[in-house]
């Protein structure tokens, strides 16, 4: 059984004509990561029984000759920051270490309703900070093209776990890049969807009006299947929403067996090709931007003038979030607490509070409550966040202005490559820069997907396509036709 070939349709067909089992399927990837995953750390939590006891059931069910659906015996992963109702749930976090998910995020009911297969939960930064994955308190991921580089964060764990071909798909999270960036970094595919196109609940808040919960892939049009089984609304999510928006209808694109793009209007922001991207990155990116306009697309400069405000804006939006939802985590309530390890140093409630926080939590999440603790503050609030809010209106003024022109936009994902493990974690400023292509799409509330578009010898880059809200299947679409075409 080779791994690597495998797509999720092509699990379907071979379970359906009963060439392998799903219990043989599982049993394949559980070995291998066994074997392997020693040497990357994608997998904090290895559901071995769990994924058995699902695939049993598929089996049952193609033996009894009912129709399963596309999904059956599809072994996934799971960022550990997304419940799994009797599964460990970290969030990547020592304050997390030991907690059991009480229920199922209404993503993982809906792919479970659909018969996949958890084969575990992934590694990631902490609480989704950062951009490495070198932030998490149960070790770093490292990149399985290059196990001397990082895979990305903070959903490097999913990425890594899916190039690796320890899993079919993986589900990650983002709130400034999380699913794009490792994606671009690892050479896999990665849709951030629209705010509100897949429901929140069950996902552990970083930022709450920036998180958005998406799929991470092998293929575009695996993509594409795990994207509608997990979209829609949710009586249990209040920010979500079923949308209207359909593919049939959107200019440029028809449907899987004959795909076009002519007349499709592109836009290439002129702020996204700047000094300080890798020139190879620029290159590969333009060169499958001409692809399209070979076949008929017209490629317009546009420009989004308040992208060099974004990053900053991101930076104070993000951390008071933060700062609010990581406050549930005081050493009380559930989670890490000193109260369990009895010491002279704590006389006091406020003592228990701060030396919970204090060892609970790492360094760069204790980073950001302070920053977004500061930004909140007394005398702040108008002068940060509130000033941080009104840019962030103005940038997606800036995209609402340019999708009147054109119909979706192109960037790099990333402005370079992956980078070596340890380069920039002493620099928190470098590695905020990461996300500097990434970060202005979740300010706007936009979808986005990362797909490979060539190579800086071994070590993938990614291409960005931006589209308007709701129009994943519109961007899959297009992102599909470099795929099978133009790559």
């Amino acid at each position: 059984m080779k791994l690597k070939n495998l797509t999720i349709k092509k699990t379907h067909e071979g379970l359906s004509k009963k060439e392998f089992s799903a219990v043989e399927l599982a049993n394949a990837y559980l070995e291998k990561i066994e074997k392997e995953d020693k040497n990357i750390n994608s997998f904090l939590t290895v559901c071995k029984d769990l994924a058995l006891s699902q695939a049993k059931e598929i089996d049952k069910k193609i033996e009894r000759g009912q129709e399963i659906s596309l999904l059956a015996g599809a072994p996934g992963a799971i960022k550990d920051i997304i419940l799994v109702a009797g599964v460990k749930c970290t969030a990547g976090s020592k304050i997390l270490e030991n907690y059991i998910a009480p229920y199922d995020a209404t993503c993982i009911k809906r792919l479970k309703d659909n018969g996949i297969i958890i084969l575990g939960k992934t590694n990631m930064d902490e609480f989704a900070m950062g951009s490495s994955t070198e932030n998490s308190a149960f070790g770093v991921t490292k990149n399985p093209i290059d196990l001397t580089r990082v895979p990305g964060g903070s959903s490097g764990g999913s990425t890594a776990a899916v190039a690796a071909d320890f899993c079919l798909f993986a589900l990650g999270s983002e709130t400034g890049g999380s699913i794009r960036q490792p994606a671009s970094f690892c050479g896999v595919v990665g849709l951030k969807p629209t705010y509100g196109a897949v429901s929140r609940y069950g996902l552990i808040d970083f930022a709450s009006s920036l998180d958005q919960i998406g799929p991470i892939t092998k293929t575009v049009e695996d993509c594409k299947i795990v994207f509608n089984i997990i979209k829609g609304k949710d009586p249990l999510d209040s920010t979500s929403v079923e949308s209207k928006v359909s593919s049939s209808t959107l200019r440029g694109v028809a449907g899987d067996s004959k795909l076009r793009v002519a007349g499709l209007r592109i836009g290439v922001p002129k702020e996204y090709f700047i000094e300080g991207t890798d020139p190879e990155v620029i290159k590969l990116v333009k060169r499958a931007i001409k692809k399209y306009e070979e076949n008929g697309a017209k490629v317009e400069e546009i420009s989004l003038p308040h992208t060099e405000y974004a990053l900053s804006c991101y930076y104070i939006i993000a951390p008071s979030e933060a700062s609010a939802n990581l406050a549930r985590y005081d050493g009380i309530k559930y989670g890490f607490s000193k109260t369990r390890n009895q010491e002279s140093r704590i006389k006091n409630l406020l003592d228990i509070y701060l030396e919970s926080r204090g060892e609970g939590f790492g360094e760069e999440v204790r980073r950001r409550i302070m920053l977004g603790t500061y930004a909140l503050s007394s005398g702040y609030y108008e002068a940060y966040y509130v000033r941080a809010q009104k840019v962030r209106t103005l940038i997606k003024k800036d995209f609402d202005k340019a999708f009147e022109k054109v119909d979706v936009i192109f960037t790099p994902t990333s402005p370079t490559p992956a980078f070596k493990l340890g380069e920039k974690t002493k620099d928190p400023l470098q590695m905020y820069l990461s996300d500097i292509f990434t970060a202005p799409v979740n300010l706007a509330e936009l979808p986005a997907i990362s797909i490979p578009c060539g190579n800086v010898g071994e070590l993938p880059v990614g291409l960005q396509i931006i589209g308007k809200p709701f129009e994943e299947e519109k961007i899959m679409d297009i992102a599909q036709i470099f795929e099978k075409g133009y790559s």
